[in-house]
Parts: C-alpha cells; structure tokens; sequence
C-alpha cells in the first residue's frame, strides 16, 4: 500500500507543490530557487529513501524567508498526510549523524503533538543565498504541520554548512525509523489507543 501524498498551497507569497512518497527510493526533483535548500531537501530525500518533487515559486526578490518556511509547512502536511492513520508504524526515531567535524542528534515523535526543540548556533548569517537562521524556521514549520515532536541538536561543529546538512540528513534518516512499519505492533503505538 502507497504511502504518497501531494500537498499544493498557494498564498501571495510563494506557489508550492510537494509530491512525497514515504516508501521510496531516494529519488527528488527540487526546485525552489534557493540551491543550498535544494541541496539540503535532496539529502533529506536521499538519505532517507524518499521519493521527493519540490516546486516552488516564491518571492525571492524579497528574501528567502517565505519560500523556506511555506516549504516548510507544505512538507510537514504530506509527510502528516502521507504516515495517515499511523497504524504499525514505530512512531518514534532518531538518530546521531556525523559530517567531517560535526555530530548532529535528531529524535522524532510522530505523536500527534507539535513541538520544536533546536539547539544550534552558526557562525555565518548565510549558506549561499539560504539565511542560516532560516534552518531554525524550517522545522519549525515541519514540525507543527506534521503535528511531530522534533528535536534537532549540534553537539558540536564548526562550519555552517556542515551543522545544517548534518541536520536535514539527521531528520531524514530519524523519520524514515518513525514512519517504519513494525509487525508486531497492532493498531497505533499508544497507550491511549490513538495518536
């Protein structure tokens, strides 16, 4: 059974379509003007064997805020839409990802509530024309679309570049265990009967 789902939304600001396949293979066609965010969702997609298409037309001639965080909130709808009633699968995961000097830790709980933890400092205001502190937004956005638990933390590093592609690649490989289905598990993984 396909766990696909494709979410569009359009606002003043930016035009967005997400194509997001859970049980993928890596693939990602990205195009959301900003090539240091498209890097990062195409290791997002690779390392965590989904199947990714990112469009988006948005109002860079102001910044890249809007078209990151509406990017944001688009990928956390179709991952939400995606998992569906969450019956069998693990509901949580994480994971420890080193890249050269850096170690990033993510934990992912796809409980049903919103919540961002994020702890992590940079020493540039910029990757390319992706505003460092724009890292912080987008999960944030994810995080509350998608109605998950996320907390992502740079246990240590020095280059920006690598503290935020260690992140998405950590997110990545921390979703894939969550949204992982587990025979043994009946129905959905709560006490309560429902997340």
């Amino acid at each position: 059974m396909s766990r696909f789902a494709q979410v569009d939304r359009k606002t003043r600001e930016t035009d967005i379509s997400v194509g997001l396949e859970l049980d993928g293979s890596g693939k990602a066609h990205i195009d959301t003007g900003i090539g240091f965010f498209d890097h990062m969702l195409d290791g997002f997609s690779r390392h965590g064997l989904f199947d990714l298409d990112v469009k988006c037309n948005g109002d860079l001639n102001v910044d890249c805020h809007h078209s990151i965080e509406d990017c944001g909130i688009v990928l956390g709808k179709a991952i939400a839409q995606a998992v569906g009633d969450k019956e069998g699968i693990r509901r949580y995961g994480y994971f420890l990802l080193p890249m050269d000097e850096t170690l990033v830790m993510c934990a992912v709980d796809l409980g049903g509530r919103p919540y961002l933890v994020f702890d992590a400092e940079f020493a540039g205001e910029k990757c390319g024309e992706f505003d460092t502190q724009m890292a912080k937004e987008f999960f944030y956005a994810v995080s509350y679309s998608a109605c998950m638990n996320l907390h992502i933390k740079v246990l240590y590093g020095d280059n920006d570049h690598h503290k935020i592609e260690a992140m998405f690649k950590a997110f990545a490989k921390a979703l894939d265990m969550a949204t992982s289905r587990d025979e043994r598990i009946s129905g959905v993984l709560s006490t309560k009967g429902t997340i």
